[in-house]
């Protein structure tokens, strides 16, 4: 369905040093920053430039000139294969000077192993990091 997801920053070498380390957690690696400092764009995820193999979360600042702003009831839900994961992100973004939209838990009205952590990014875009396996299939005891 999606070819990449786009988030505008003001500031990309703090977005860059924020997404790091949130991203590791889920098991992304940043797939692209340019040679040199003065690129203006950073993605992580699976990118390939050659054989277009694609799906990217990718921060830029906005293609019109004007100050990134966040959506209001925008939201990039990441997925995580357990819920260590959901732990590890969350952990991180607050780390990197992310705030708190949710701890990780539980969220049973969107299913009973919905698990689910919130946070804002140092631009205000909101990120969840979701993991839908049970307490088992998650590397968790029941």
């Amino acid at each position: 369905m999606f070819t990449y997801l786009m988030l505008g920053t003001n500031d990309l070498a703090r977005a860059v040093r924020f997404y790091d380390p949130v991203m590791a957690a889920l098991g992304h690696a940043r797939c692209d920053t340019g040679d040199d400092a003065s690129d203006d764009e950073a993605g992580w995820g699976t990118y390939l430039d050659d054989g277009r193999q694609e799906l990217a979360l990718w921060l830029c600042q906005p293609f019109n000139g004007q100050p990134a702003s966040a959506g209001n009831g925008t939201m990039v839900a990441l997925a995580a294969r357990t819920r260590a994961q959901v732990d590890a992100f969350h952990a991180a973004a607050l780390a990197q000077g992310g705030t708190n939209e949710g701890a990780p838990g539980l969220r049973p009205h969107y299913g009973p192993d919905f698990y689910a952590a919130y946070v804002r990014d140092p631009d205000g875009n909101k990120l969840a990091a979701v993991c839908r396996a049970a307490p088992s299939a998650s590397g968790l005891g029941a």
